[in-house]
């Protein structure tokens, strides 16, 4: 990525050029994502075709100050830290859920050399505020949970929050090309989450904000805000107001590229 890129890139999040590639740096970024960049699938809803292409991702996030889903936001956060000096493996996972797993390429994730492992992910909704340690059998502190990453079958891992299975993680290198079927699938398919759901969330300093089609949704802690928005006009002012999304119109669920 253009040093200007990466620049713009930075300003997006509210981040400043790390000195070097360290831990610590990544944790900064990783928060600052979250905090700024939305968890989202509205390109689906308002016929927008999803592609995988780092100029395209790129684009959608920095230059449109959108946000998008996992292969989306790990894809383009993968650009920036390789454009700050960060070596960054592409990771396939499979959602586990109530003892059901997702399809192959289900989930994007990253492996983050800094130098030791570390495991990103800005693009799984609610979950890790800071990267976790590659290290299995481990407990792991976060203001969201206790995280441990436990061995599974054929070399794969199991992340658990709280004692619950998130996902199952390979340790095989991809490439962003390697997600385009799956990603496909979860644009089109009556299966996929993606297709029956209207999701718009980002972290806060106090807790999340969460726009689920009409129902706006405000966490602090333990306390739980809702508002029914009734309007398109008030739909619209949502978007733009707590996550920075220009739209002109408002997407609607049943709505497909």
């Amino acid at each position: 990525m253009e040093s200007v890129k990466t620049d713009e890139y930075l300003t997006r999040i509210g981040a400043a050029r790390p000195r070097h590639p360290d831990a610590e740096a990544l944790a900064d970024l990783h928060l600052r994502h979250l905090r700024t960049v939305p968890f989202e699938n509205l390109s689906i809803h308002l016929a927008e075709p999803i592609v995988l292409d780092e100029a395209a991702l790129i684009d959608k996030i920095v230059t449109r100050r959108r946000g998008g889903f996992c292969y989306e936001l790990n894809g383009a956060f993968a650009v920036l830290l390789r454009s700050l000096g960060y070596r960054v493996t592409m990771l396939a996972a499979r959602s586990l859920d109530g003892g059901s797993i997702g399809p192959p390429f289900d989930h994007m994730a990253l492996r983050v050399d800094a130098p030791d492992p570390w495991l990103v992910d800005v693009g799984f909704g609610r979950f890790v505020h800071r990267p976790l340690r590659l290290d299995p059998d481990i407990d792991q502190a976060d203001p969201e949970g206790v995280f441990r990453l436990v061995e599974a079958e054929e070399g794969d891992i199991d992340v658990l929050k709280d004692g619950v299975p998130q996902y199952r993680l390979e340790q095989r290198p991809r490439l962003l090309a390697d997600y385009e079927a799956t990603c496909w699938w979860q644009q089109t398919s009556p299966n996929s989450y993606f297709t029956r759901s209207l999701v718009c969330s980002r972290l806060t300093e106090d807790g999340r904000l969460t726009l689920s089609d009409r129902q706006l949704v405000h966490t602090v802690g333990q306390e739980r805000g809702e508002t029914t928005l009734t309007t398109d006009a008030e739909v619209l002012a949502a978007y733009r107001d707590h996550f920075g999304i220009e739209l002109d119109t408002v997407p609607r669920l049943g709505i497909t590229p």
